[in-house]
């Protein structure tokens, strides 16, 4: 056990990691709640109580802070594809799985972000990163729909079509779910996807 009153570099950097947390918490949550171009980085730093300079430390400018909101949104969606690969099953379960993992997602900070952030919010270089990320999903979620239809646990006549429906109405909650709602993002998720679902089992 470390009794030095000095912190090690592992411990500098956990809570370095710490802040910078709070901080991108803070600001994914302002960018939700008030939009991108109302918010400002002395709003952020106001909210946790430090100096405009501390954001930048952190996180960088106000672009870079958005970019990395984003990211970390469609990364969490990558890793709900991956899982969901992994997954036993026909196609229909694990497009099912994929889904429920989906909307949940959509329902937390950074996903709601990456539904809230439109492409030319961000920087040239950073839209042409965003769009190139979410077409990964959108190509993923083709792709459970496109193993249903192979095994014949799903019944659809056009793939990407039956991709951007699923897709469009998974990404509503990212605006009007609340946290404190009657029904918990998980809650909703199940409901919705057993609703979606039930149109593409074959009859």
């Amino acid at each position: 056990m470390n009794h030095s009153p000095f912190r090690t570099p592992a411990e500098r950097q956990a809570e370095r990691e710490q802040k910078r947390e709070a901080v991108l918490r803070a600001a994914v949550r302002m960018f939700n709640s008030q939009g991108f171009h109302t918010t400002s980085l002395d709003d952020v730093a106001a909210s946790l109580g430090v100096s405009k300079p501390t954001i930048y430390h952190y996180l960088g400018n106000k672009d870079q802070v958005l970019l990395e909101c984003v990211t970390r949104g469609v990364e969490q969606l990558r890793a709900a594809a991956d899982a969901a690969h992994a997954q036993p099953g026909t196609g229909f379960d694990r497009l099912s799985d994929f889904l429920r993992r989906y909307a949940v997602i959509i329902m937390d900070d950074f996903g709601r972000c990456v539904i809230r952030t439109a492409d030319e919010q961000l920087t040239n270089e950073s839209s042409a990163r965003f769009r190139a990320i979410k077409r990964e999903i959108d190509k993923a979620m083709q792709g459970f729909i496109a193993e249903g239809v192979a095994d014949g646990s799903i019944v659809s006549s056009d793939i990407t079509l039956t991709g951007f429906t699923l897709a469009g109405a998974l990404n509503w909650p990212a605006r009007w779910h609340k946290a404190d709602g009657r029904l918990s993002p998980e809650e909703v998720a199940t409901q919705m996807v057993d609703i979606l679902m039930r149109g593409l089992a074959p009859r």
